[in-house]
């Protein structure tokens, strides 16, 4: 159940100003305050700090900007909270992702809820605890040290009676600043944390209780259509609407770029779209087999660089024209959908001037400030709330939905819901940047590294960096003027950039005679990514594996958002050259767990989705039009395609957690690769693998 409304958004008004005790009733309240981008270590995110409400009515809520988008974010911070308070995670009310309530949140995504809304929220309870521990202290005329926090009670060590938290805060409205020195339990300690824990609401999401963003349903409500360019950068010159103006129970809206039309149903919204005659301006775009000399001849020119990257160390050149070894290969990745499970969706509903949207993003506080501004309204008249999401996989930045929806609530009258079809989904969200990958790889006859130059165009930075030892060293990456919408995708580019890396290793272990795991074990720099292959290879059996025809074997690592992954893959090719991906093994690495059930599946769903980029998706286009805008045309994992899926958690309570949904898929694809070539002798360098369900011939 919603929390009420504040008369301003908490995260915009001073905590003393906040009514913090008429929307949640009395009690104590610990925040932690902001925190601006910079530290020790360099630049690191900003955020908004965290807060924790002890009700003097037994109720603890926790609050995080972060959105639940399948992921499993709900379960761990609220154990993260219930560690630090000592409770069941039951009693933990976790309130998500509502831009009126909870702290500010630059979004989610980037693998950054642990590392960042985890500790914020683990400072907050931990203050709240201590707090809680003083104030019994006070009452018990103990000493603090004296006193333990339990089960929701404070009570002298030693001793089965004491106080609630409910009585110690019971004639309180307090509300106390934790300082940044946290009091969090390391995770060596944790008791809550740690172990094995069922999601929260998973009996809601399988008797079909749970309301995701397209279940919301307000009275009066209307439905709601838009119209959609051609393609991406069409622009609108001319749109006749006034044939509908009078249409009964059909509201039109033209608002400069912005037409739709809002009716009692989608079809009678979606019929009315329809036959609005609009001309559009539609710059030429390249067809499939055009594109890559555009990509290498378009660089992006809006001065976006937040995803390009360049480092030089040493003598690159030379080293490699002195090296015995010499490999220039190119490698490709395809334009990939997200195929979100619940597909782009928003319902608006205004009160006066006053505006709350329900949307399933993966950031409210930017898609408040967005709508704020295309609105032309205060950001403090708008309030975001993200209900629980159908997946995001970085394909859910943006406020368009959202927009579209407060617009034509705002004409008609009434609450109005815009949901994407199926195909809506695939023309007019964004994809996965297509990316070719230029590499030149020099080393000794040993299969020792000397050079290695590395230039991505239009994929991104992410992964670019590689885990080996290398003396001389070149990379770098540039974005193109895509044809086609593209954005953030699961990984980023490490998808790609990790794709043609261990590619390309694998092809320098081939040329040397060397074993692929033992080469990577002896090159690989970083101890923890060093450890993570081990144990896949011994629970792969890599040194046992058996050997006989169209019987593969390839291996892949990777090492980002300071999580570490090995994967090893079985693969069997049969005479028709169809292949079968018969085993996953994946080692994998995120510091310290926080909820090893929910890891498990994440490193599996991760698995899954990496073999569909692996294997079969790509989007067809000419002239700008998608040309499979549906999953009859789409190719994704089916039942019958997947592989035994073994993971392998590696534990590090010694290290701070780090994110974990983003890392396992970066080392599927280059590892079935490896496996094809193991099998067939043929190196595929280009995602996807296969050519009409078949492995091609020899190259």
């Amino acid at each position: 159940m919603e929390l009420a409304r504040p008369r301003r958004p908490w995260d915009r008004t001073p905590p003393a100003e906040r009514g913090y005790f008429e929307i949640l009733g009395p009690g104590l309240v610990a925040l932690l305050p902001p925190k601006k981008p910079g530290g020790a270590g360099g630049w690191s995110p900003p955020t908004g700090g965290a807060w924790v409400h002890v009700g003097a009515d037994g109720t603890i809520r926790a609050f995080s900007g972060k959105a639940e988008v399948g992921q499993g974010t709900r379960t761990a911070l609220t154990l993260i909270a219930a560690e630090e308070l000592r409770v069941a995670p039951s009693r933990v009310q976790l309130i998500m992702a509502d831009t009126d309530l909870c702290p500010w949140d630059m979004g989610t995504f980037g693998s950054r809820s642990m590392p960042d809304a985890a500790r914020s929220l683990a400072d907050a309870a931990a203050h709240a605890r201590v707090s809680l521990v003083a104030l019994a202290a006070q009452r018990f005329g103990r000493p603090p040290e004296d006193l333990e926090a339990s089960d929701g009670v404070v009570r002298v060590r030693g001793e089965t009676e004491g106080t609630a938290y409910a009585e110690l805060v019971n004639d309180r409205n307090r509300i106390e600043s934790a300082g940044r020195v946290s009091s969090a339990t390391p995770a060596t300690h944790w008791e809550r944390a740690g172990q094995p824990t069922v999601d929260l609401q998973a009996e809601d999401v399988v008797t079909g209780r749970r309301v995701y963003v397209s279940d919301v349903v307000l009275p009066g409500m209307r439905h709601g259509a838009v119209l959609q360019p051609p393609t991406f950068g069409a622009r609108l010159t001319r749109v006749e609407t006034e044939r509908l103006r009078d249409r009964p129970g059909v509201v039109v809206v033209h608002e400069g770029d912005f037409v739709g039309a809002a009716a009692a149903n989608p079809m009678m919204a979606r019929a009315a779209v329809a036959e609005l005659r609009a001309s559009w301006e539609t710059p030429p775009k390249p067809g499939e087999r055009e594109i890559e000399p555009y990509l290498r001849g378009h660089p992006s020119t809006d001065g976006d660089s937040w995803d390009t990257d360049e480092r030089t160390v040493g003598d690159v050149e030379s080293a490699f024209a002195r090296a015995p070894i010499r490999l220039e290969r190119t490698y490709r990745t395809a334009y990939i959908a997200h195929v979100p499970l619940e597909t782009h969706c928003a319902v608006a509903h205004w009160e006066g001037s006053r505006l709350t949207v329900w949307v399933g993003s993966q950031t409210p506080f930017r898609v408040r400030d967005e709508v704020a501004e295309a609105l032309e309204i205060a950001v403090e008249d708008v309030r975001v709330i993200v209900p629980p999401t159908g997946a995001g996989f970085g394909g859910k930045h943006g406020a368009d939905t959202a927009i579209a929806a407060a617009r034509l609530a705002r004409a008609a009258g009434h609450p109005v819901r815009v949901v994407f079809t199926r195909e809506e989904e695939f023309r007019y969200a964004y994809f996965r940047p297509m990316s070719l990958i230029d590499l030149r790889v020099g080393a000794e006859s040993d299969g020792r590294l000397t050079a290695w130059v590395f230039h991505n165009v239009n994929g991104g930075a992410s992964a670019l960096i590689p885990p080996y030892r290398v003396p001389n060293l070149k990379v770098d990456n540039t974005l193109s003027a895509s044809p086609l919408a593209q954005g953030p995708y699961r990984a980023l580019a490490a998808t790609s950039n990790n794709f043609a890396r261990e590619s390309a290793i694998d092809e320098l272990t081939r040329i040397v005679g060397v074993d692929p795991v033992a080469f990577r074990r002896a090159y690989i720099e970083d101890e923890r990514l060093g450890t993570v292959l081990a144990r896949a290879a011994e629970r792969a059996g890599w040194t046992g594996r058996t050997r006989h025809p169209g019987k593969g074997f390839g291996v892949a690592v990777g090492l980002e958002k300071d999580s570490r992954v090995a994967t090893i893959a079985e693969v069997t090719v049969d005479p028709d050259r169809r292949l079968r991906v018969d085993r996953l093994v994946t080692a994998f690495e995120a510091g310290a767990i926080v909820n090893p059930d929910n890891l498990r599946s994440q490193v599996e769903g991760a698995s899954v989705m990496g073999l569909g980029g692996a294997l079969f998706e790509s989007i067809r286009f000419e002239d700008g039009v998608v040309q499979n805008p549906g999953l009859s045309r789409y190719r994704v994992p089916r039942f019958s395609d997947l592989p035994t899926l073994e993971v392998e958690l590696i534990d590090r309570p010694d290290l701070p957690s780090s994110g974990a949904g983003e890392t396992p898929i970066i080392a599927v694809a280059p590892a079935v690769a490896n496996a094809i070539f193991d099998a067939t002798g043929c190196r595929l360098r280009s995602l996807p693998l296969l050519s009409d369900g078949r492995v091609p011939g020899p190259s």
